[in-house]
């Protein structure tokens, strides 16, 4: 029988809740990743920037100043990225979902304690390290490794899942639940989802490999040792983090997500003003992450399913343009229905570039070194959203208006569209 290098490196092991299951265990643990992604909104921008006017006004800090801690606290977060990965790799996803997810419900429960800018700056470099990166990193990774020939449709259905549940759902359960107990004890709140559902769902539904179960990825058959054509589409070809840094493929693929994180970010961000700017109050903006939700949602799962019939390069070029001109939108929503077209367009360009960043690592380099792969590139991306909020803060707090730097904002993302029309599978020197 042909094994991957995966599994020629693991003593098969027994479990029923995996060998028992009714269903390939792949889809639990996809149910299970799922979950982790959603559970990172709280660390997320979209659920920040609900927070956002109350911790100017609470404070007593300027929006600049909140920007620019913000973009302290996720550029420090993003450091320990490659860290995380590697750990990931080493460890694997069961128990680091574990220890992460302790780390980030603590993190949220403190969040509630900020009284001063120091604490608030903390408060960000925690729930941005624990959130956005290694829980999002955990998550994804462990659904990766259970699927490799329908890996676009399973990211599909979870970026499905995570757009309706965690970016539709959570910006909307905390603008409900601020009035009622105030940010503080909504913040402590999220911080026990974490501790109490996440942790005990993550022990208890993690897998590191199906490998390690006698399993094989998608839920398919071993291939017998004759099957020549069969085995040549399970077998990887798995790069090294060495290897993989020195590929073109590698840094247009990681600048690319990485621009998108940062422009994105800024208009979640500033979501709230850029709004009020605009003529349309708080409500509106906080109802218009639905639309975003189910453009993300449909995006998500239709690129998802192209991704294995089309070049990647189509659906991140994609991504890049639709970003370009929700940045040219941002600056005239005179109505609700153009801020609903905003958040369609917003939307179509998170699920893309969601798709892109979740199957395109393992897709180009394997598997096996995939947390260090994926570490490192989220050092990058989520360094570049942390550069989003501040330059439009502090544009806004000097010219009163976020037009000038949405406009040279935008260029980003066009050369980075005509860079990515380049992109392809990448090659070993012989």
């Amino acid at each position: 029988m042909i094994k991957t290098e995966i599994q020629n490196t693991c003593a098969i092991q027994k479990s029923r809740l995996v060998n028992q299951s009714p269903v390939f265990y792949g889809w639990i643990v996809m149910l299970a990743g799922t979950l982790g992604l959603i559970m990172t909104s709280p660390g997320q921008t979209y659920s920040v920037s609900i927070f956002i006017e109350h911790f100017i006004q609470d404070l007593g800090i300027s929006r600049s100043l909140v920007s620019t801690l913000y973009t302290v606290g996720t550029l420090v977060g993003s450091f320990a990225m490659p860290i995380v990965g590697r750990q990931i790799d080493r460890r694997g996803s069961r128990l680091m979902v574990v220890v992460i997810s302790v780390l980030f419900g603590f993190a949220c429960v403190y969040m509630g304690f900020v009284s001063n800018a120091i604490m608030l700056g903390l408060g960000f470099v925690a729930i941005r390290l624990f959130g956005q990166g290694s829980l999002g990193l955990v998550s994804q990774n462990v659904i990766n490794q259970w699927w490799v020939r329908r890996r676009g449709t399973v990211m599909g259905l979870s970026g499905v899942l995570m757009a309706l549940l965690g970016i539709g759902g959570f910006p909307n359960l905390i603008n409900w639940l601020i009035p009622i107990h105030g940010w503080r004890s909504t913040y402590m709140l999220l911080g026990l989802a974490l501790l109490f559902v996440m942790v005990p769902m993550g022990l208890i539904l993690f897998r590191n490999h199906p490998e390690d179960y006698g399993l094989e990825p998608d839920g398919d058959s071993a291939p017998a040792a004759d099957d020549g054509e069969t085995a040549g589409k399970l077998l990887e070809e798995n790069w090294s983090l060495s290897e993989a840094i020195r590929t073109p493929v590698f840094w247009i693929l990681t600048l690319s997500i990485a621009s998108i994180a940062m422009l994105a970010t800024g208009l979640f961000f500033h979501m709230v003003s850029i709004f009020k700017d605009n003529g349309l109050p708080a409500t509106v903006a906080a109802s218009v992450f639905v639309p975003i939700a189910l453009a993300t949602a449909l995006a998500n799962l239709g690129s998802g399913i192209l991704v294995d019939r089309v070049p990647l390069r189509v659906i991140l070029v994609t991504a890049l343009i639709l970003q370009t001109l929700s940045l040219g939108m941002a600056q005239f929503m005179q109505s609700i229905e153009l801020a609903l077209v905003y958040g369609v367009v917003l939307g179509t360009t998170m699920g893309l570039i969601r798709t892109v960043s979740s199957v395109g690592w393992a897709t180009y380099f394997g598997r096996r070194h995939l947390g260090s792969i994926t570490g490192t590139a989220s050092t990058i991306s989520i360094a570049g959203s942390a550069l989003g909020p501040m330059p439009l803060g502090i544009a806004r707090d000097l010219l009163g208006s976020y037009n000038l730097a949405l406009t040279i904002s935008a260029v980003l993302p066009l050369l980075l569209a005509v860079a990515s029309l380049f992109v392809g599978k990448p090659e070993r020197s012989a």
